[in-house]
């Protein structure tokens, strides 16, 4: 019961990147300029996905909803930590902290998944092009995003289960701008060895399996295109994989270091700044790795105004 007092009672204070006053409007800019346009850029893609019928295919099916994953993942953060700057507090409630948790997780998941099933596409589309609209039709399409969600879904509900049993003193302070999991149970007044065993255990399922997955169909999307002839061909098959390939090494790059930095450096700051990379920078860039590098995305606006100004 007294583990309960203390879990219903608890306040987090989250410590941010920099207690220096002076940056507080600087990071204030920053981080709000970086916000709008991860929202601008994604919402531009999902717009041109869902308006232009020639990008009415898997692939730019599973970019729309990875753009709207991105929107999800930095809204998670972002807002809360531009309300705390306003406001001069550091102030999360236990019931915001342990929501932050539950879709940042979610969120990350979720992307993971997405990359690994844009992947597979990929893999279809070069290796078996003749099949690729039988395999890829819509109701897998949408079979493979739903099973996305609902797995990490779940996996992250039994997360935040195994949270509420733990308990908190007032006030406990973390090193960080959100409340990431690793952190929150770092600062636990009770045993969380359970936490910690089925934390390694799903970061190793969900993340060696996908990261396998996408391995996996590289490594037969090089076989099939090292057995091309045309140079030209290859070229052309490839450079439909450049940006997701772009994503991914973005993605994952990222995520290896926000994992070196907190098992290897031990500094809150460090860690703080790799979470940056991770959580905003990442969401962000993937807009722009995609309309610069693919023609048909970078068409797309132009054909929407074309047909907005043929209208009368």
């Amino acid at each position: 019961m007294e583990a309960e007092n203390y879990t219903e009672l608890s306040e987090f204070l989250l410590l941010g990147l920099s207690g220096a006053s002076e940056l507080q409007p600087v990071l204030f800019g920053l981080f709000l300029s970086m916000y709008l346009v991860t929202v601008l850029g994604n919402l531009l893609i999902i717009l041109a996905v869902s308006s232009d019928s020639h990008l009415h295919t898997p692939m730019y099916f599973f970019l729309s909803n990875l753009s709207f994953v991105d929107i999800c993942f930095i809204s998670t953060t972002v807002p809360k930590m531009l309300v705390n700057i306003q406001a001069q507090s550091k102030d999360i409630s236990y019931v915001g902290c342990l929501t932050q948790v539950y879709f940042l997780m979610m969120f990350a998941g979720t992307d993971n998944f997405l990359l690994t099933v844009m992947a597979y596409d990929r893999f279809v589309a070069i290796c078996h092009p003749l099949h690729y609209t039988v395999i890829m039709n819509p109701h897998l399409c949408g079979l493979l995003v739903l099973a996305s969600w609902f797995i990490i879904v779940w996996v992250s509900l039994v997360h935040i289960l195994l949270m509420k049993r733990l308990a908190f003193s007032i006030g406990t302070e973390i090193p960080h701008f959100f409340c990431e999991l690793a952190q929150v149970l770092k600062v636990a007044r009770s045993d969380t060895l359970l936490n910690n065993i089925i934390l390694y255990v799903a970061t190793a399922l969900l993340g060696v399996f996908p990261a396998a997955g996408i391995l996996f169909s590289y490594s037969q999307i090089i076989s099939s295109l090292m057995r091309m002839s045309s140079t030209e061909g290859k070229y052309e098959a490839f450079s439909t994989c450049g940006s997701h390939l772009c994503v991914v090494s973005l993605f994952y790059g990222t995520g290896l270091g926000v994992y070196l930095s907190s098992a290897v450096t031990h500094s809150s700051q460090s860690s703080s700044m790799a979470s940056v990379m991770y959580t905003m920078v990442t969401p962000m860039l993937n807009p722009f790795i995609y309309s610069l590098r693919n023609k048909d995305v970078k068409a797309a606006p132009g054909r929407l105004l074309s047909r907005a100004d043929s209208c009368p």
